[in-house]
């Protein structure tokens, strides 16, 4: 089949990855009215974002070896078939057991990710690749926004299964896209998946997640996370060993020992969690009645519509970076990104009485989204083996995740630990959150600063890139 429009290929993959970063905080501030409508408790709601965090953690660095390994576009096709039948699962689900299930499936998406920073590497041309990476991560971050704005209008306008009915409509035409225009990839890397280490992998990511998600509920000192804490330590040891002795590992050690690939995995761990604590708290800070000395009393409308900014700021950013990344260099947008969400949460736990004052903070907070995103993906994809793109992108992807489940985790224990007699956080919890993702923020501002300069716009090529004729945008 002759190659395609590259514009055509881009449209495909930001449609998939954006609709499954939507899904990602889509169903957050609905979580209530599911709770409501399934007659189910709180506790039980919950696992509906659980599920799909483990399951998005778990699938993504796995899909992403499976596709650097057989084809990009067959797995990519495959993935978000199965995203398919999730969200169709998910809008016709008659319980939450149901629901939480399709929410399982809907977390194979996760390998979207990689997948599609794979295809980009091997049919775009080397001086188009940072620009669409960067446009890529800005529909990334803009489709978890999106989720955040549009989860109120929906379901007030329609109902909460229209959170997947929508999506159904969307992925479908991009599978008979995906699966007719996108080329598959020349390039394979050699060997075979390594189960073993899939297997260990998916331990450990389960026992480290799941007592961070659950630890409030369960208690930090319960025998249930400390076991799962312990079970993480001996897992994540048996992978690295088992990594280490194989031919043909899942994910290459080597290649995660790269300089430029550790410093931004750990920028990425930090900044991580603090986006997501965002993402998790500040809609509920919103929300919260003025009779506890603070917030605003919003309907969950009005609270998506203040991180509307947010939502603007990064896709901007986002698009702007790959315009700047050849002039200035990723390792300086990183910094600057996760430099401006640190001073984004310093103001949020220095002002928030006003909410023209949450709106500039959301705002100030996208566009530090904006410019990491983009620059965390180029510093790995420009660092790393063609062969190792998409392995490399999705446990940046996964420590990114790992981050914010621990950045939630952390905020969690700060504004529930101790609460009003009507039920509601203390406002103090809230500032001493802000302030500590400030701290992780400025953090991940250093880990970047320790990322290996590089020549802005340079990519890491193999000879044989170096001898292929640079791909045409038609």
């Amino acid at each position: 089949m002759p190659r395609t429009s590259t514009r055509l290929t881009f449209a495909v993959l930001a449609t998939g990855a954006g609709v499954f970063s939507m899904l990602q905080s889509l169903i957050a501030p609905a979580l209530p009215t599911v709770q409501h409508a399934l007659h189910t408790s709180q506790s039980t709601a919950t696992w509906v974002m659980t599920a799909y965090l483990l399951s998005a953690s778990v699938f993504t660095p796995i899909l992403g070896r499976v596709g650097d390994l057989t084809g990009k576009k067959r797995t990519l096709v495959a993935v978000l078939v199965t995203v398919l039948a999730g969200c169709l699962v998910a809008a016709l689900a008659p319980n939450i057991g149901v629901l939480i299930v399709a929410r399982i499936v809907q977390g194979v998406g996760g390998a979207l990710f990689p997948l599609s920073f794979g295809i980009i590497r091997d049919e775009f041309a080397a001086a188009e690749v940072p620009g669409s990476i960067s446009n890529l991560s800005a529909v990334i971050a803009a489709g978890g926004g999106v989720g955040i704005v549009a989860a109120g209008p929906i379901v007030s306008a329609l109902d909460y299964r229209w959170l997947f009915w929508i999506p159904v409509a969307i992925v479908a035409a991009t599978v008979l896209i995906a699966a007719r225009y996108v080329p598959e990839s020349p390039k394979r890397a050699e060997g075979k998946v390594s189960w073993a280490g899939a297997f260990l992998l998916s331990g450990w990511l389960v026992a480290l997640l799941l007592p961070l998600s659950q630890a409030t509920r369960w208690g930090w000192g319960s025998p249930e996370v400390l076991g799962l804490f312990a079970a993480a330590v001996v897992l994540f040891a048996l992978w690295l060993t088992a990594e280490a002795r194989s031919r043909s590992p899942l994910i290459d050690l080597r290649v995660m020992r790269l300089p430029a690939v550790w410093t931004t995995n750990t920028a990425a761990l930090l900044f991580g969690a603090g986006m997501y604590a965002i993402w998790s708290f500040l809609p509920g800070f919103v929300q919260t009645p003025s009779a506890a000395g603070y917030g605003f009393g919003a309907s969950v409308t009005a609270s998506g519509l203040l991180m509307l900014p947010m939502l603007v700021a990064m896709f901007l950013s986002g698009v702007l970076s790959g315009r700047l990344e050849p002039r200035v260099g990723a390792k300086a947008l990183l910094t600057t990104g996760a430099a401006l969400g640190a001073v984004a949460c310093g103001l949020l736990a220095l002002r928030h009485d006003e909410q023209w004052q949450i709106a500039v903070v959301a705002g100030l907070f996208g566009l530090g989204i904006g410019l990491a995103f983009a620059s965390m993906a180029n510093l790995v994809v420009g660092s790393v083996p063609p062969e190792q793109t998409g392995a490399a992108t999705g446990m940046n992807a996964n420590i990114r995740t790992i981050g914010g489940s621990i950045g939630a985790a952390l905020t969690s224990v700060l504004v529930t630990g101790r609460l009003q007699p009507s039920g509601l956080p203390y406002e103090s919890g809230y500032t001493h959150a802000w302030a500590l993702l400030a701290v992780l923020l400025l953090a991940a501002a250093g880990a970047a600063l320790l990322v290996p300069a590089r020549r802005p716009g340079r990519t890491v090529r193999t000879p044989a890139e170096s001898t292929r004729a640079p791909a045409r945008v038609r």
